[in-house]
């Protein structure tokens, strides 16, 4: 006689069913792994998310909420909450889970930027960039973060972090709907950048790096004068970048700089203001600039796509000085 599968066997054979998108089977066989190994957090986790990706919401509710009572819940049970509690528009409840979730996780970028999304669609906008820049400071290393907090200043008079929130976004995370989004929003930024909005409020908070920024920025901007172009940014760019290193870099190192840097020294920082600028222009022409630029367009794309780019710790700059 064949021998039963065990509950690690069909929680296996769930999973399969759950990449395939047939939820019910993976249900079904779930429910019957978790009567052979009742305490199994991992298949509860698997159940949860199954549920809620079948929008049977009031069992994904029943299914996680005694896991998120556990205490040794992992990240990955609050995520899951999360996205149940905003499924049913729960959120008093799900902003305390995620308060209770990032004290026991205080590093968790992940649950930074879902919380700041909980309160984004709560409308608490000062609270919930509070949350991305948190994200940002104690796990510089997740993407999420940056991509929210971008966003955010890109509608606010703080242009300097929507232009390096963005940039630092679309090196970390390079292929991706997200990616395309941020590439416009940082060819408008730009534009923005050198606009003096009369109704604008200026910052009352000094922030040096910022200063340093808007400064070498301004000292440049004669390059984009007559118009902001693929061509003129690479040129504003260039020259920011080598009157950056000579007055600020040493007072505030940054990974996106030095990732500029060694792309301006190994001969690719056009292509990579192409892909960033250009494609999200005019695509027909960046297209067009791939195909007369082949062997400049494969080496950089050969460079994006082995290196992986990530902010260390302590190159935080956001705080007033």
């Amino acid at each position: 006689m064949a021998q039963e599968p065990d509950a690690a066997q069909l929680q296996e054979t769930a999973k399969q069913f759950m990449r395939g998108g047939d939820w019910t089977n993976a249900v079904m066989v779930l429910n019957k792994a978790l009567a052979k190994d009742p305490g199994n957090v991992s298949i509860q986790k698997d159940l949860a998310l199954t549920y809620y990706y079948q929008r049977d919401f009031a069992k994904a509710k029943e299914t996680i909420k005694p896991l998120v009572e556990r205490e040794d819940a992992d990240i990955q049970v609050y995520q899951i909450a999360g996205n149940i509690y905003k499924a049913i528009q729960e959120s008093k409840d799900a902003e305390k889970m995620y308060r209770k979730a990032l004290k026991k996780y205080p590093n968790s970028g992940a649950l930074y930027a879902e919380y700041g999304e909980l309160l984004w669609m709560m409308n608490e906008n000062f609270n919930c960039i509070e949350q991305w820049e948190l994200g940002i400071k104690n796990d510089p290393g997740y993407a999420g973060n940056y991509y929210y907090a971008s966003r955010y200043y890109f509608f606010t008079t703080d242009k300097v972090w929507a232009l390096i929130y963005g940039e630092v976004f679309v090196n970390m995370e390079s292929y991706s709907s997200k990616t395309a989004e941020i590439k416009n929003l940082l060819l408008d930024g730009y534009k923005k950048f050198f606009v003096n909005d009369p109704k604008a409020k200026p910052s009352k908070t000094k922030n040096e790096f910022t200063e340093a920024f808007t400064s070498v920025m301004n000292q440049n901007s004669a390059v984009i004068s007559s118009g902001i172009t693929t061509e003129t940014l690479t040129m504003l760019r260039t020259r920011f970048l080598l009157d950056w290193n000579k007055q600020y870099a040493a007072k505030f190192p940054y990974r996106l700089f030095d990732h500029q840097k060694q792309l301006l020294q190994e001969g690719m920082f056009d292509a990579y203001n192409q892909w960033i600028f250009e494609a999200a222009g005019d695509l027909a022409k960046y297209q067009s600039w791939t195909k007369l630029n082949a062997d400049q367009y494969n080496e950089f794309t050969r460079f994006q796509k082995s290196k992986l780019f990530k902010v260390p710790a302590g190159q935080y700059y956001k705080s007033a000085n």
